[in-house]
């Protein structure tokens, strides 16, 4: 059993490493400068390390999360292209 899991894993993350481009909505963009130097480094080495992290898909809407500390980061993936929609705190980003 752990065997196919970590099979289907490895060729989950070999369909991502083909990605070459992440592009911020304005929100994104406007969140990340409001926040202090470190976290904003913590947010964009997760972002820039996908598909590694907490990722999880959505269940109500189309496109993934992505789980740094108390943020959560709403993206979706369009071919080569990571598209982040939206960062914001924990108990902020689903309403």
């Amino acid at each position: 059993m752990h065997y196919s899991t970590a099979v289907a894993t490895s060729q989950k993350r070999k369909e991502w490493t083909a990605i070459l481009e992440i592009h911020y909505s304005k929100q994104a963009v406007k969140f990340l400068k409001k926040q202090d130097k470190i976290t904003q480094k913590r947010i964009i080495e997760a972002v820039n390390a996908l598909p590694a992290g907490d990722v999880l898909k959505l269940q109500n809407r189309d496109g993934y999360r992505l789980r740094v500390g108390s943020f959560r980061i709403i993206f979706d993936r369009m071919g080569n292209v990571i598209r982040i929609e939206e960062i914001n705190n924990r108990g902020q980003i689903y309403k």
